[in-house]
């Protein structure tokens, strides 16, 4: 019995592990998601980080991402960029990779 036990508690500390990766690597992303879309709406530095930060707090308004992706999508096109909704989705697929490798990188260092 002592050993399923072992066993269930190292499925759940893997499974923590895991999520809060998760966590870390879409809080990195839709920073850098806001980043490159105050990069695009020509913001300063310090308004591009005010910004990648409401970014980062909008995807708390609902689960998924379909809260950032308005948000940076609705911006955008606010502030007269020309810009596809699979323009920026592309972006959030390609951020997601640029996190992970981040995080993982800041885990081992």
């Amino acid at each position: 019995m002592s050993s399923f036990d072992n066993r269930e508690k190292g499925y759940e500390a893997k499974f923590r592990r895991d999520k809060e990766l998760e966590f870390k690597v879409m809080a990195r992303r839709n920073k850098l998601l806001g980043l490159w879309a105050a990069e695009l709406m020509d913001m300063d530095a310090a308004e591009g980080a005010a910004y990648a930060k409401a970014v980062v707090i909008a995807d708390f308004d609902e689960p998924g991402e379909e809260d950032v992706y308005r948000k940076v999508f609705g911006d955008l096109t606010a502030k007269g960029i020309e810009v596809t909704e699979k323009k920026v989705r592309a972006e959030m697929s390609r951020l997601i990779g640029v996190a992970h490798d981040q995080i993982v990188a800041e885990l081992q260092a």
